[in-house]
């Protein structure tokens, strides 16, 4: 089993920026992929960004040059760096975890809201 802890999501002006972070615990040895989805009312869930084992990463075209995602060297938390935040970016936003065997894992997810 797979524990993913998400964290740092709040308010924020547009323009501004955030770091997500996203704790992983249990089995991490299991997993070869993790990453970060999100979700505005409304609307399906979306893939913003993900990072293999290898280190290969992975965004969505309209995120590409204002979202990095990134790791620890020990694979045990999962940072997303958003910059240039706007209204769009208003979402539930999700850690995700994949094992080798394709289990599926997510997080409880963290509130980010771009707003003056």
């Amino acid at each position: 089993q797979v524990q993913l802890v998400e964290s740092g999501g709040g308010l924020v002006q547009p323009g501004g920026s955030l770091r997500l972070s996203c704790a992983v615990s249990g089995s991490i040895f299991s997993i070869n992929l993790v990453g970060w989805y999100r979700q505005a009312p409304g609307k399906q869930r979306e893939l913003v960004a993900t990072i293999t084992r290898g280190g290969s990463t992975n965004y969505a075209d309209s995120l590409k040059g204002r979202f990095t995602i990134s790791r620890t060297d020990a694979k045990d938390t999962v940072y997303l760096q958003m910059n240039s935040l706007n209204s769009e970016d208003t979402a539930v936003y999700y850690c995700y975890a994949r094992s080798a065997v394709l289990d599926h894992y997510w997080g409880q997810g963290t509130q980010v809201t771009v707003s003056s």
